[in-house]
């Protein structure tokens, strides 16, 4: 007994063990695998709330440089003002701070007092103050640049103090133009998240949050040197700064951790993600609620326990089922040796014959016992012959009714006076089924008794005359029907309504879709209205600029505005691919002039960034899309000059069977194979390449999208500090090339002289004021006459008979005005038709077809002011040869 209590003991033992450590183990994988998928999702999140903080700075950054080199500004700091002059710096200020309330442009002479400021007409105005003491203010006399977050000591509304300094003739620093940008906005934008989203200084204080209670806590103590620098600068006023309370618990191996918060209070532990934000010494941080994966933890951990259990019952069971398999073979060995013993005695003949007779007097059969239907055998006269017990159950006879010779119409009778013959049977019931027997008819046909049982009755004849019938038991497998088919209609009726569902979804996905569709048209027109008269004055702003600082500036808003029109580009081809707005034409060209044409435009690219562009001949004619091939090999040779540093970059081609592969190699960086696949997504960029150029993402993309579209394989190999190789495999041609296409040789070659563009009258209509005069301008100094630059309406006040130009240069989308029409209009006042050049953000396929039609030109917003000029000078020289003739 005290063994059999010891084993069960250990036995209860080692399955709690073996429990506790299998909850152990799988709580502690579950949480992990949990933490890390949740720690790359808040990667990903915290990096998109980077990318916006930095972008909204850098939309200011280079409002200051500009204004720099302002010559009032510069000519205010030279000598004191008067009222009428400290107004007129005022005015300016607050033209070019323009309708933003996200920004103060203040400036600031040598002594630190501020002269001048764009919040001139607020009650807290930043006119006359005193920010010497301000690190914004020294660094940029000193240094030149400034930057500094603190709480303004005027306004005692924080922000991002941005400064520059302003020098005279001879390079003496005079004073500093400072922009305050204010970031409450952002702030309100992370509202919209329930996670904690803050961001520290470099004393690690926490100065921006989405909740209040979370600003102006400090992550790690505080030193009296740090208290001391931020008490010099008043960095943050008054405001008293807080310890934010909390306790690692576990750390991530990609540098997140989880941490329980003590003040402010927060129930549930936290994964804590930080990441430094560039150009800055701050860092933005993400508490993400740890809660799901805890019960992720939980329920693993339930789960592992239960399991173990399962199997410990099971391996018991099985061994218990083997000791009790073991008694029963010892006990039947037992036995079996005392039968043996009394076998002669049982199998005497007298008890064969008592056996016999007492089944002879029964009419059971033992050879019907075995079934699991009711059977009854009667002969030629209707009388019993045999069944079984399982006949007697299902009708629940009598024993006296059950005797062999007994007639089987006594046993009809008894049930149809229980009512099994259904409701009130008559004799005739009674005659027919006896009748039935009589004729010996196979029948088979189902009977449902009063208590719900079903049976399946099936009677055959006997050769030597005779009955038998069966009756089984068929409820359980008439109840499963009964189910299937109500399961079935019910999966029926949800199919319908699923049907009717997707239906109605389809619907309100393609009224959304063609919705997005005007949304998108219009609102490309809204944002290249303004980026096409910035080019234009960009253009115009060289012109203007002696000295080298100011082309620097211009450089540098030329090349955000060409940064800005490439994002805008990419996205409204991703947006005409996503609703199959893109023409494909396939045919067969030489690919030759395209690569040269390729090596052509990037050369210049590569050469103002030390590098060598190569490409090798090639006399293979290819069957694609020429423009949309372009495009494809743009975007991959401007990503190979990005991410190239140093060194050379090669395009060429080789043969692959009937397909021909273009490859560009570049001496880039290389890129990890984890991220060979991440890399063609959108707005998925590297952290190589050049800082002023890393481009939005949208490059690979689109190139990517392009060969699905074209049916052409994009592929890539790559190694790490090796550099990396792309290529686009095409169909080769199996016919001759054709002539090189003429829009090649155009682009290769772009007029550089303004001589053939003199006397070329021109007028320029378009409802956008700033896009008039920019272009209006920029034609004048190119040498054409320009008599009207305007909107719809005035061209058509100001056009009469006899003053039509040689050409007009024509937006599309003109309010309540369309292009097309309205020149339809002005030809019936001219008696005559111009030259047209469609100047517009439309990119819809049947107004190039229009175009087409009529002979008239294209150009998309916003315009390169070297296109236009081209396209100005073909447009002229085919006008005069028409002239000529």
């Amino acid at each position: 007994m005290t063994s059999s209590r010891s084993r069960l003991l250990w036995t209860v033992l080692v399955v709690l063990a073996g429990m506790c450590a299998s909850m152990l183990l799988a709580s502690q994988f579950a949480l992990h695998r949990a933490l890390q998928n949740e720690s790359d999702l808040v990667e990903r999140q915290l990096a998109l709330y980077a990318q916006e903080l930095s972008q909204r700075i850098d939309r200011y950054r280079t409002l200051p440089e500009v204004l720099a080199l302002d010559p009032q500004l510069r000519d205010a700091l030279t000598h004191a003002l008067d009222a009428r002059e400290v107004d007129a710096l005022n005015r300016k200020l607050e033209e070019a701070n323009g309708a933003s309330d996200s920004s103060t442009l203040t400036l600031v002479n040598t002594q630190g007092r501020a002269i001048a400021a764009s919040n001139w007409r607020d009650r807290h105005s930043n006119v006359g103050e005193d920010y010497s003491y301000r690190p914004y203010v020294t660094q940029a006399l000193a240094t030149g640049r400034g930057r500094f977050y603190g709480i303004g000591m005027t306004t005692g509304e924080a922000g991002y103090f941005l400064s520059r300094s302003i020098v005279d003739e001879q390079g003496r620093v005079t004073g500093l133009i400072a922009i305050k940008i204010v970031l409450s906005e952002l702030e309100r934008g992370w509202q919209q998240t329930r996670d904690i989203v803050m961001a520290s200084d470099a004393h690690e204080v926490v100065f921006l949050a989405n909740q209040d209670e979370w600003r102006y806590r400090h992550l790690t103590p505080l030193s009296e040197k740090d208290i001391a620098e931020m008490d010099a600068t008043r960095q943050y006023s008054d405001q008293p700064l807080r310890p934010l309370q909390f306790r690692r618990e576990r750390q991530l191996a990609d540098g997140g951790f989880v941490a329980r918060i003590g003040d402010p209070v927060l129930a549930d532990p936290v994964l804590w993600r930080s990441i430094a934000l560039p150009d800055s010494d701050w860092h933005l941080h993400l508490l993400h609620n740890a809660r799901a994966s805890t019960i992720a933890s939980y329920w693993a951990s339930v789960t592992a326990g239960g399991v173990w259990l399962a199997l410990a019952m099971l391996v018991l069971f099985v061994r218990q089922r083997q000791r009790l398999s073991n008694l029963r073979q010892k006990s039947r060995q037992e036995l079996e040796t005392v039968l043996h013993q009394h076998a002669q005695e049982l199998r005497t003949a007298q008890d064969g014959i008592l056996q016999a007779a007492k089944q002879a007097d029964t009419g059971l059969s033992r050879s019907l016992q075995h079934l699991p239907q009711g059977v009854v055998v009667i002969d030629a006269d209707l009388n019993l012959v045999a069944w079984n017990s399982r006949y007697v159950q299902l009708f629940r006879f009598p024993p006296e009714l059950m005797r062999v010779g007994a007639p089987i119409e006594a046993l009809i009778r008894h049930n149809a006076r229980r009512g099994l013959l259904g409701a009130n049977p008559g004799e005739d019931a009674i005659r027919r089924r006896l009748a039935h027997l009589r004729e010996g008819t196979s029948h088979l046909h189902e009977s449902a008794k009063s208590d719900g049982t079903v049976l399946e009755i099936r009677g055959n004849p006997m050769p030597d005359g005779g009955f038998v019938t069966s009756y089984a038991d068929i409820t359980s497998y008439k109840n499963a029907a009964r189910e299937l088919r109500s399961l079935a209609d019910t999966l029926e009726q949800r199919i319908s309504e699923r049907t009717r569902d997707l239906d109605a979804a389809r619907r309100e996905a393609e009224a959304a879709n063609r919705y997005k569709t005007r949304f998108v048209a219009a609102a490309v027109h809204d944002l290249l209205q303004p980026l096409n008269a910035a080019r234009m004055f960009s253009s115009l702003l060289r012109s203007h600029l002696h000295d080298d600082a100011g082309r620097h500036v211009a450089d540098s808003i030329e090349g955000a505005l060409a940064a800005q029109d490439g994002i805008l580009n990419s996205l409204l081809d991703i947006s005409r691919m996503e609703s199959g707005q893109l023409d494909v034409h396939v045919r067969d060209f030489a690919l030759g002039p395209l690569l040269q044409v390729m090596q052509h435009n990037f050369g210049i690219i590569a050469e103002s960034r030390g590098l060598k562009l190569s490409a090798v001949k090639s006399r293979h004619v290819v069957r694609s899309d020429e423009a949309l091939l372009r495009r494809i090999l743009q975007n991959l040779l401007s990503n190979a000059i990005r991410y190239t540093p140093t060194g050379r970059v090669l395009i060429g081609c080789r043969r692959r069977g009937d397909q021909l592969r273009i490859e560009i190699h570049d001496q880039g960086p290389g890129i990890p194979e984890s991220l060979q696949r991440e890399i063609f997504e959108e707005f998925r960029r590297l952290n190589e390449g050049h800082d002023q150029d890393r481009g939005a993402g949208l490059g690979l993309a689109i190139v990517e999208r392009l060969g699905k579209l074209l049916g052409h394989e994009i592929g890539l190999r790559s190694e790490l500090g090796r550099g990396s190789v792309f290529w686009v495999s095409v169909p080769l041609s199996r016919q001759p090339a054709s002539t090189v296409p003429a829009e090649a040789s155009a682009m290769a070659s772009e007029p550089r002289s303004d001589a053939p563009l003199r006397g070329l009258s021109a007028w320029y209509i378009d409802d956008d004021a700033p896009s008039c005069a920019a272009t209006g301008a920029l034609l004048q100094r190119w040498g054409c006459d320009v008599p009207y630059a305007g909107g719809p309406q005035g061209a058509l006040q100001f056009a009469r008979a006899g003053n039509a130009p040689q050409l007009v240069l024509l937006d599309v989308r003109m309010g309540e005005f369309h292009g097309p029409d309205l020149f339809g209009e002005l030809a019936g006042i001219w008696g005559q038709s111009p030259q047209v050049i469609l100047v517009t953000a439309e990119r819809d396929i049947a107004l190039r077809r229009h175009a087409a039609e009529r002979g008239w030109a294209m150009l998309f917003k916003p315009v390169r002011p070297s296109a236009l000029r081209a396209l100005l000078s073909q447009t002229l020289l085919r006008l005069r040869e028409t002239d000529s003739r």
